[in-house]
């Protein structure tokens, strides 16, 4: 028993002497000769960060979807939802059958490696003049502001914040070295479980920033460093400052220097949670954590349409940007992996439900299947010799590769292969009237639909017929009044309240033609007053033929116009052969005659544009589309509508002047149903509600930020005449921001 109880004790203490590798404990720093095994974990001091192994996980409509692998990443310790911003072997991952195997440490040579069984997974990147620093202080921290960082203080030998995943944390810098060329890119990841390396990018080079696609090669937005990144940062700053989750929160800033130029944020509130990130999608967001919800919020996405990302649907599919989700399969296809689409990742796109027929090219069942509003695919082949749109559709079903057409202009564009990029928008804005022509399979056609065909026909032609018979029968009618009106010359009043003058009246009024106004390409005009002393302007048409076409198409137009700023027609006359019209005077005269004089006023000034009326597109680096004059428009409209500048000083009660932003205030009263406080006193309540409210939603639509949001100036017309409705536009948060830097005035003269 006594020599059992001596082998024990010389046992323990050869063990004391020979320890296994020491596991990390639950600190921010791994020193040389620690290990991280499965289970443990740096942390930050401040603990908003944890460095550890993950095997990413989601929970979908499908219901929950882990992934088969593991990373070593970093993610945010408090937030209930696990959010990773780090990952360091993307493209390396851990297999269940090394996990066990499987430890995170510090090399020799200095470098951060992940390695199983002796085998390296993954490697940090310490070049060797680095490496040479080395010594016995040097260790790994994970530091409070999330970034890794190899060395001994103060020497940094590699730093996570110099190789990004798809998420840029406050205080790494985004730019570029200029003296070595190295570029910080982030890279968006493939989908919600696997982090690896994705087909989006985004970096900053000495041309400006660059967001593109990786494969095919294809750069979809930029901000050119040739404008001013000051402005952007500033308009950042100000969009951060105008929303209340952001508000005092997050503050922007751009650095330009002989060595290096870059773009870095920080947060003002070390309790608030905020990142900046290249989602699945190819857009670049900036998320903020709710606390009153438990999720994170997205408060700015560039490009504002996440369909402008090259194919970021797939192939046949259909990107709306408005919609959710933005992809949808085109008609008769379905998902080519339903899986994929769960995860955001839908670039696999969409295949067919029925192979088409390729028999005999010269007699194919197949059929197609329109497709309105849309943008046109990339890449079409022209066909010039189809100069009919049937013809078109037959070059198409010649080819068996052939998937759809498109015909307009009496232009014959057809598509091989995959259709990628076919974007529509819902909303207010639908600039695209392209209609695709997709090709489908006979099957895939409801046979409702041809048996419909017959009957829609009938009641169409029956329609056709019926508007035919009816216009005629007004037409008729409309000829007898105008006959009945021509011949009673006396006067009385013809349809539409215009008076039928006698010839020898109007000799009388006008003294015989003897007071000329003016000459026009019709006739002349003469001066005359009648018997209840209102003064007016005849019109005496000359030759006989071109006067008589002339007289009835503007007895026929200008009579039925009643407009403010139209001049108003009070009669004719049509007696024998002659031909006169009798207008209201102009005591003025017209506006040419003001316009086009030889001694008009020149102006001193040599500026045709104000920065105020500039779509934010002019500023923020993004596409310059015709949306740019909408916004203009839209600022005119308000400036119309409230006979004052859209800025106007204000005088406060401290005895001083600040400028209030009339388009905020226009937004604000429509909201609270108060439009007509913004209408022109000078008009003394002479006034639609109806139009005035018409006028300012159609305006506010019009100076949106985003250009998307913006109709065409074909809806804006359509509003404006009463033809379409449009929803209560929301607060552009550029322009809040605006007035919220200067000052909020009320709209009424007492401000």
């Amino acid at each position: 028993m006594t020599t059992l109880l001596y082998i024990s004790l010389g046992f323990l203490l050869f063990s004391l002497h020979v320890t296994p590798p020491c596991s990390a404990a639950t600190n921010d720093t791994l020193a040389a000769g620690e290990v991280l095994a499965v289970g443990d974990k740096l942390v930050s001091r401040n603990g908003r960060f944890t460095l550890g192994f993950f095997q990413p996980s989601v929970v979908v409509k499908s219901g929950n979807i882990t992934s088969p692998n593991w990373y070593v990443g970093i993610w945010f310790s408090n937030i209930s939802v696990f959010t990773t911003v780090w990952v360091a072997n993307r493209d390396s991952p851990v297999t269940e059958l090394q996990l066990n195997q499987t430890q995170l440490k510090l090399s020799k040579d200095g470098n951060l490696v992940i390695s199983s069984n002796a085998s390296i997974i993954w490697s940090s990147t310490v070049n060797r003049t680095s490496a040479t620093t080395m010594n016995s202080s040097t260790s790994v921290v994970l530091s409070n502001d999330g970034n890794l960082v190899i060395g001994s203080s103060p020497n940094v030998l590699w730093q996570s914040f110099d190789y990004p995943s798809d998420v840029l944390l406050p205080g790494a810098k985004f730019g570029w070295n200029k003296v070595t060329g190295f570029t910080r890119r982030f890279t968006s990841k493939k989908n919600l479980i696997d982090p690896g390396l994705g087909l989006y990018y985004v970096e900053l080079d000495n041309t400006g920033i660059d967001l593109s696609r990786s494969n095919p090669p294809n750069m979809y937005w930029s901000w050119s460093s040739e404008k001013s990144s000051s402005a952007l940062i500033s308009l950042l700053n100000q969009l951060i400052n105008i929303n209340p989750e952001t508000k005092g929160r997050i503050n922007m800033t751009y650095v330009n220097n002989n060595e290096e130029e870059y773009y870095e944020y920080i947060l003002l509130d070390e309790s608030y949670y905020a990142y900046v990130l290249l989602d699945i999608s190819g857009q670049i967001e900036i998320n903020v954590w709710s606390q009153d919800t438990q999720s994170w919020k997205q408060v700015y996405a560039q490009p504002a349409d996440p369909c402008t990302a090259y194919a970021t649907c797939g192939p046949f599919t259909i990107c709306n940007g408005i919609a959710h989700p933005f992809c949808d399969c085109m008609e008769s296809f379905s998902q080519k992996s339903p899986r994929d689409w769960e995860l955001d990742n839908r670039t696999a796109g969409c295949s067919r439900n029925t192979p088409l027929d390729c028999s005999n090219t010269t007699s194919s069942t197949d059929v197609f299947h329109t497709i309105a509003r849309v943008r046109l695919p990339y890449n079409p082949q022209i066909v010039d010799n189809a100069t009919t749109q049937s013809k078109c559709a037959q070059a198409c079903l010649s080819y068996c590769s052939c998937n759809a057409y498109s015909y307009e202009n009496s232009k014959c564009s057809i598509w091989h292969g995959d259709l990628l990029s076919v974007n529509r928008n819902d909303g207010i804005d639908n600039s695209s009237e392209d209609v695709l022509y997709l090709r489908l399979a006979a099957k895939d056609v409801p046979s409702s639909r041809k048996n419909k065909i017959k009957p829609i026909v009938a009641v169409v032609a029956a329609s056709i017929v019926s508007l035919l018979v009816m216009l005629m029968l007004i037409l008729l009618v409309l000829r007898k009044k105008l006959r009945f009106c021509g011949a009673q010359l006396h006067d009385s009043q013809c349809s539409g309240g215009i008076v039928a003058f006698r010839y020898n009246d109007l000799c009388h009024a006008t003294k015989n033609f003897s007071e000329k106004l003016g000459g026009g390409g019709f006739g002349s005009v003469f001066k005359g007053v009648l018997s209840d002393s209102t003064i007016i302007a005849v019109k005496k048409l000359d030759g006989a033929r071109q006067g008589e076409k002339q007289f009835r198409a503007e007895v026929s137009s200008i009579g039925l116009i009643q407009h403010i700023n139209l001049v108003k027609l009070i009669g004719f006359c049509c007696e024998g052969d002659e031909r006169l019209l009798v207008y209201e005077h102009m005591v003025n005269g017209s506006l040419d005659a003001h316009l086009f004089q030889s001694k008009a006023t020149v102006l001193n000034w040599t500026t045709r544009g104000t920065v105020g009326y500039l779509a934010p597109e002019w500023i923020s680096g993004v596409a310059i589309t015709p949306k740019v004059d909408v916004y203009s428009f839209g600022m005119v409209l308000l400036e119309i509508l409230s006979g004052r500048r859209n800025s106007y000083k204000v005088h406060t009660d401290d005895n001083s002047d600040q400028v209030a932003f009339f388009p905020v205030q226009a937004i604000s009263k429509l909201h609270e149903g108060d439009v007509q406080s913004l209408v022109d006193p000078q008009l003394n309540g002479d006034f639609s509600l109806v139009e005035v409210e018409r006028v300012c939603k159609v305006a506010c639509w019009c100076i949106q930020e985003n250009e998307i949001d913006r109709p065409t100036m074909n809806e804006v017309v359509r509003v404006l005449e009463g033809l379409q409705e449009l929803d209560m536009p929301p607060m552009p948060r550029l322009l809040a921001a605006l007035a919220e830097c200067t000052v909020v005035a009320h709209c009424d003269d007492d401000s």
